[in-house]
């Protein structure tokens, strides 16, 4: 079976159903685990590498409107590569080559590889992305499935009694702000925290400053899609553009975390579960330790707001 991946966290779902020896392709994104970099590469991003993070939210505006593409597929080394299988995704149109260009493609195919089209808006949505890509190929996901469970469902038993639940704000952009969007208000809730802002299974959302404030939120998140911990911390002067933020309980206790946007919960893949648990030590320290292995989030310090 010859697979080719067109998004990262389809090729970390691969990789975990043990399947890394049939992945013959991936995209420019895709980075983990790290045996998968040396693959060819069948996408770029029309985006530039120096664009700030209101160019990128202006080009992908100009995107969702026109239907013009930021990334483009590789068609003849596609087409050179001869997969079985193409698994893509239909959720969002704007990170990954979008589902009309990979069909244009396959209509160029002498012979038409199977498409497997992820759309995870949950944890059991990715779960069942799990089972799909397995099917697809001809095996078991429920090992891993199982497996993924069980920590989920420790984390959720380390809560067990718990009252006290700290309202979360989780900002998946800073500039313009956007809420949490899909699984990750549901990581929030499962975590321990509120979630104010964002809503279970919905898309994320373009924010106004003064909804943070309202909200009050005594612990903040700060995950911008696609983006590192260092990428992030260049964005963070934007946040005093909003009155009051220095007044937030949580910018008063130190409790505002950056998480690396482009490892951790904005790939819907097998590590949402450890970004589910990087989240539980930041919102309740005291229940949950951070998982062997994994770097906590970052707590950013007064002093890089200015």
């Amino acid at each position: 079976m010859r697979i080719v991946s067109l998004l990262p966290s389809a090729t970390e779902i691969v990789c975990a159903l043990g399947l890394r020896d049939q992945l013959v392709g991936v995209t420019h994104e895709c980075d983990y685990p790290q045996s998968v970099q040396s693959l060819p590469r069948v996408t770029r991003t029309l985006i530039p590498v120096d664009a700030s993070s209101g160019e990128i939210d202006r080009l992908v505006s100009e995107q969702l409107k026109t239907t013009k593409a930021l990334y483009q597929l590789d068609l003849p080394l596609l087409k050179e590569l001869q997969p079985d299988v193409i698994v893509t995704q239909s959720l969002c149109d704007v990170c990954a080559v979008s589902p009309n260009e990979v069909q244009a493609a396959l209509a160029q195919f002498p012979g038409a590889p199977r498409v497997v089209n992820l759309e995870p808006q949950s944890l059991d949505g990715l779960f069942e992305a799990i089972r799909q890509v397995a099917s697809a190929v001809g095996v078991s996901a429920e090992n891993t499935i199982r497996h993924l469970q069980g920590r989920v469902e420790a984390v959720a038993m380390r809560l067990a009694g718990v009252s006290e639940r700290p309202r979360v704000t989780f900002l998946e952009w800073l500039d313009p702000p956007f809420s949490s969007g899909h699984w990750n208000p549901e990581l929030v809730r499962i975590a321990g925290g509120i979630e104010g802002l964002g809503k279970e299974g919905q898309p994320s959302r373009r924010l106004r400053w003064d909804e943070v404030s309202a909200w009050q939120p005594e612990v903040i998140v700060i995950a911008c899609c696609g983006f590192t911990v260092e990428r992030t911390r260049q964005d963070l002067a934007a946040v005093q553009r909003m009155a009051g933020w220095r007044e937030l309980p949580a910018v008063r206790s130190g409790r505002v975390y950056v998480a690396d946007g482009s490892q951790y919960f904005n790939r819907p893949g097998p590590r949402l579960i450890e970004s589910l648990e990087l989240l539980a030590h930041a919102i309740h320290p005291d229940r949950h330790q951070v998982p062997i292995g994994l770097p906590a989030l970052h707590p950013v310090a007064s002093s890089q707001y200015s």
